[in-house]
């Protein structure tokens, strides 16, 4: 009896194996016709967007990262190091052309070759961040470039990994750096894959920042896009082309993906405004960066003060009529850009010490938009406040506000220096955040409805709309925001958002950057900077104060835990075999 019992058991044993076995084949036959992922934590963390999908399946070539994080990296770093390579692991699932490689740029014994791998990444566009590292009681000096080259069919283009913000949390900035990090990778690989870059274009003619004033941000922006300058001039053909949509019938269509008036000093005939009014219904986006006060630190530097005066370029009622209203008044804020100031003389040497200028605030980003997530400090100079007006079928999402302890100096306004010297009454600076930058979705309805300009009006090929498709447009009240300053040594530019007082890099690329990128974007990638990870950090105190404990559960409980499963095992197994009708069946 006990015998047949145990080849009953060898055999049952046997089909359990052969069964299980056939499960495994045919589970992976299936797996090899039907691909999918799960995603298992609760803010989707590893679920790809359906946007980067689409780029990711788009490749025909092999798209190579070479990440400068690898080696004996600080624990933050490494996290950021495993980050990436978790993420480039997840395109790879959607695409066989994806191939990376981790190098530590800082390998090399020969301190000449090492300068010289150095200077090399940084004429690529890696920034490097110097570190003071603690090993052993033991303080060094380690160079980090967190970031990658992207190359793909010859080209490449660098990719910055650590989104450095100014007053946050190094764990809060590594979280932000780990949340960005699809977008950052996808947005380079279709900025490589793309054959013809869209168009867009700096307007000029009206006294707007030059060439040189943005100069950076044109060559950042020329990653992306076909960048052009351009004046109206009251010619038709400067922003759209004519097109015949029959034999007896012509159609405008705009040249230009988005266009951006960057600070015009002077003002805009009816003219220019109804080709830039048109050029909005036929869909195009506007980046509006309009200074509604005119101030220059230049009169100060001359005579400690000046008047901020209001900027009349006559585009007050478009925006009125879009949604926006430009208001005259100057924001001052005690969350604002430190100037030096020349407080003595010792000698010939004259002496500086800095202070807050309030005219110049700092802008922290707050809100969850992807213009705006995770954006570094913005700096500004001379802001105005903005508010939103009725505007059917217009949707308005603040992007931008000044810090709570803010107030508004209505134009004219008195700017002197002598402020410095004083110490700020914050009762003063109580009115709360101000807002300076809007973004405007929807149908807008022409600002020249009813009012076509007279020399225009008996123009047979204008293709006047009255109402726009679904676009939107972009209002910030400081057109500083774009403009790049300059060496005070050797007189050349600067990265925009660069302030060699503090030497500090604010935001303000990525600001203008973003907004272009969510004016033109139709793959809807840029949504991806809205993802929000959740920052789980463990409590310092507890784990001070209980580190033996916690240390103990970790090494003690699962030997203590499979340990008392066994022993449970066994007197189970004890027990059945030990009961009377198992004898008896012996």
């Amino acid at each position: 009896m006990a015998r047949d019992l145990r080849k009953y058991n060898r055999r049952s044993d046997l089909v359990q194996l052969i069964t299980g076995l056939l499960i495994i084949v045919l589970v992976n036959i299936i797996a090899s016709f039907l691909f999918t992922r799960f995603d298992l934590t609760a803010e989707k963390r590893y679920t790809i967007a359906p946007a980067t999908k689409k780029i990711l399946q788009s490749l025909d070539d092999v798209v190579f990262f070479r990440v400068f994080l690898n080696g004996d990296l600080p624990p933050g770093f490494q996290r950021l190091s495993n980050e990436t390579k978790e993420m480039l692991d997840e395109f790879r699932a959607y695409s066989d052309n994806i191939q990376y490689e981790f190098v530590n740029p800082s390998d090399n014994p020969n301190a000449k070759d090492r300068n010289d791998a150095y200077r090399l990444l940084v004429e690529k566009g890696l920034q490097p961040t110097d570190l003071r590292v603690n090993k052993k009681g033991e303080s060094s000096q380690m160079i980090i470039f967190p970031g990658a080259i992207v190359s793909y069919k010859g080209k490449e283009i660098p990719v910055q990994l650590l989104m450095a913000q100014l007053q946050e949390d190094p764990d809060q900035v590594l979280n932000t750096s780990v949340q960005s990090l699809e977008y950052n990778l996808a947005s380079a690989i279709k900025s490589l894959k793309t054959a013809i870059k869209p168009r867009i274009a700096f307007i000029e003619g009206h006294g707007e920042l030059n060439q040189l004033e943005t100069i950076d941000l044109q060559n950042a922006l020329s990653a992306f896009y076909s960048v052009d300058r351009i004046a109206l001039n009251h010619k038709i053909n400067s922003l759209a082309v004519r097109i015949k949509s029959d034999s007896t019938h012509e159609v405008l269509l705009n040249k230009y993906r988005a266009v951006i008036i960057a600070k015009p000093v002077r003002p805009f005939d009816e003219k220019d405004k109804f080709l830039l009014d048109q050029f909005i219904m036929r869909g195009g986006k506007v980046l509006w960066l309009i200074d509604p006060v005119f101030a220059s630190m230049d009169s100060l530097q001359k005579y400690n003060s000046t008047i901020g005066i209001p900027n009349d370029i006559n585009l007050e009622d478009m925006l009125f009529n879009y949604g926006v209203r430009l208001n005259l008044n100057l924001v001052q804020d005690m969350n604002a850009l430190q100037i030096p100031v020349k407080t003595g003389q010792i000698g010939n040497q004259p002496q500086f010490d800095f202070f807050k200028w309030y005219f110049f605030p700092v802008l922290i980003p707050t809100m969850n938009h992807p213009i705006v997530n995770g954006l570094n400090a913005v700096k500004t100079e001379f802001i105005s406040s903005l508010d939103t007006v009725a505007a059917p079928g217009i949707r308005k999402t603040w992007l931008l506000n000044t810090s709570p302890y803010s107030r508004t100096v209505n134009a004219p306004a008195l700017i002197d220096l002598e402020i410095l010297r004083e110490r700020p009454d914050e009762r003063m600076f109580r009115q709360g955040p101000q807002p300076v930058a809007v973004l405007l979705e929807g149908v807008f309805t022409s600002a020249f409805l009813y009012r076509i300009p007279p020399e225009l009006s008996v123009n047979p090929v204008l293709d006047f709309r009255a109402k726009s498709r679904e676009t939107k447009m972009i209002v910030m009240a400081d057109g500083d925001l774009a403009k790049n300053s300059f060496s005070q040594k050797e007189g050349y530019p600067l990265p925009l958002g660069y302030d060699q007082y503090s030497r500090q890099t604010f935001g303000n690329r990525d600001l203008i950057l973003n907004a272009v990128n969510y004016l033109c974007d139709d793959s809807g990638l840029i949504s991806v900077r809205s993802r929000e990870l959740k920052l789980r950090t463990l409590d310092a105190n507890k784990l001070m104060s209980q580190r033996l404990l916690w240390q103990l559960l970790n090494v003690l409980l699962p030997v203590i835990l499979i340990a008392g499963l066994g022993i449970i095992r066994f007197q189970v197994r004890r027990a059945v075999y030990a009961h009377p009708s198992s004898k008896q069946k012996s």
